[in-house]
């Protein structure tokens, strides 16, 4: 915490990073945390407080990382828990803190207590650590309720029991690869303690919440009657019961020391919603510190539409307490995204496929001018990798190329995130090695140049000396006008837009010490935690 009681990430940017697509150390074809070691003086410049990695942890990659079969573990691909601890301490001395995400709705079936549940019988403690349940109809063959997968199809899958019989069902509101834990469970809240408690002594500034608003369900599991929005408030949506376990959470974050570096401990939750008023319940006193804020992801490219965006969100909470952001690893990218006259939905993403190189130059020019709302909101902002860049979406990928889970199991309908995360190979190491020939590479397939020259690591007043960035000027950005109360509070850098050019930083003096302060959380807290209780 610093002075008149100032906290980090209050207005910080941070930075997404997909490990397995940023930087490839050892010339695997994937990318690793020691490449990205090697680029932080990159994000250095660029200004960022923060970056949040995306799983790291040991999977199969059912969908890209969020199935963790093993939640305290770095996956060999991606290096050793040393490369972490580096990363950790090299990000501290360049005065970028390290947020890590937690997927707590569900792990992988690969997961040795999941593996665990399938060779128990029905009716075991071992299933009851998730959601089985027998099925409905003439022998249990209809599943018990008809909740489906975001991803497509059923969100229930039958198992075959031991006797060679089909048995059980067991829910994933996602892939059949990501068994649902049943937070019922007293096993579940106290094995999440322990992977919370794990990551911040290891020296983490925070935690971002994967699918924060469907970690409980209701204990009957009733159907879903009528038409029903997907992130509106239903029997596996923003359940109250969720408010008492990030009260939980939140105390174990406050327990660490918030003097020094990295600061007070933070987590930013994936929420989901109808309305910015279904967030309300999150911003109570005590719970998570943050929750994002996806306004700006859904407006068409119409003033009016992005104005009302940023007013419906100021209207329930500030920048500080639900960041902005345009972009992350589940839109297709905004480059793309406005080359289309249209407000995001799922559905985008064919429409981008079928439009192809079409309108580029447009949804780059709206790209930089969304950027500058972006940085100029008053509070946190989070950009993705490669957003700085100005890349596209990569929509002309082989059926037989494309990993996401939708593709699958939409039997093609969907094609997936594909062209966001997984195929955009970031950076070749100046040695050479690297990403082999035959990924797209954002120096070649950009095409756009830098868009972002400047992330200012602090943005409370107008910058008196904007950088200059190229020859073009920045766009006019839509949305707010001059004397609008969101705008009232510029960010340094904010105006630093164009296109051609490198980036040309100019960063706050950091002191380069780098270091955590304090010892970990109160020692009697440690020892309650680590009670009895199954293996993360």
């Amino acid at each position: 915490m610093s002075d008149g009681g100032h906290v980090w990430w209050e207005d910080a940017v941070v930075y997404e990073v997909y490990p397995r697509s940023f930087a490839d150390e050892n010339s695997d074809g994937v990318g690793d945390l020691p490449g990205l070691r090697s680029r932080l003086d990159y994000l250095a410049d660029l200004g960022v407080d923060a970056i949040w990695l995306t799983p790291f942890y040991p999977s199969p990659l059912a969908d890209g990382g969020y199935d963790v079969s093993d939640y305290c573990a770095v996956d060999p691909l991606l290096g050793t828990m040393a490369d972490f601890d580096h990363l950790v301490k090299d990000g501290a001395a360049l005065r970028i803190r390290v947020i890590v995400d937690l997927v707590p709705n569900h792990c992988s079936s690969a997961h040795p207590l999941f593996r665990a549940a399938l060779a128990a019988p029905p009716g075991s403690p071992e299933r009851a650590r998730f959601i089985f349940r027998d099925g409905r109809g003439p022998g249990g063959e209809l599943p018990p309720n008809n909740w489906e997968s975001q991803f497509g199809g059923s969100a229930w899958t039958r198992v075959t029991e031991a006797d060679g019989h089909p048995g059980q069902w067991y829910l994933h509101l996602y892939d059949s690869g990501q068994p649902d834990w049943d937070w019922r469970n007293p096993d579940v809240p106290a094995l999440f303690e322990d992977v919370i408690g794990f990551w911040l002594d290891r020296g983490v500034a925070g935690l971002r919440v994967d699918v924060a608003h469907g970690i409980y369900k209701d204990p009957d599991l009733p159907d879903i009657v009528g038409t029903h929005p997907l992130n509106a408030p239903s029997p596996y949506r923003h359940r109250p019961e969720l408010h008492a376990l990030f009260r939980t959470w939140r105390a174990i974050l406050d327990s660490y020391p918030a003097d020094g570096f990295p600061g007070a401990r933070t987590a930013v939750g994936e929420v989901w919603y109808d309305r910015p008023e279904t967030l309300m319940p999150y911003l109570a006193p005590g719970g998570l510190p943050q929750v994002f804020n996806f306004q700006l992801l859904l407006p068409a490219w119409r003033a009016a539409a992005f104005r009302g965006a940023i007013d419906s969100a100021l209207a329930v909470t500030s920048g500080s307490r639900a960041p902005w952001l345009i972009g992350n690893h589940d839109v297709p990218r905004p480059a793309s995204r406005y080359r289309l006259d249209e407000g995001f939905t799922p559905q985008m993403i064919s429409r981008l496929v079928a439009l192809g190189d079409r309108n580029a130059e447009t949804g780059a020019r709206r790209a930089r001018a969304a950027a500058l709302v972006l940085l100029a909101l008053p509070g946190s902002a989070y950009i993705y990798q490669g957003e700085e860049l100005g890349l596209p979406e990569v929509t002309d990928i082989p059926a037989a190329a494309r990993q996401d889970p939708t593709f699958r199991r939409t039997h093609g309908e969907s094609p997936g995130r594909d062209g966001g995360p997984v195929r955009y190979r970031l950076w070749i190491q100046p040695n050479g090695r690297g990403f082999p020939p035959g990924r797209p590479l954002a120096a070649r397939a950009g095409g756009l140049g830098t868009l972002l020259c400047r992330v200012p690591a602090r943005r409370r007043a107008v910058d008196p000396e904007p950088v200059p960035c190229g020859p073009a000027a920045a766009p006019r950005a839509p949305g707010p006008g001059p004397g609008h109360p969101a705008l009232a509070r510029l960010r340094p850098g904010a105006a630093v837009l164009g296109a051609g050019a490198g980036l040309r930083p100019r960063r706050e003096p950091r002191d380069g010490s780098g270091t955590a302060a304090g010892s970990p959380r109160d020692p009697a807290r440690q020892r309650a935690r680590h009670r009895r209780r199954p293996a993360a």
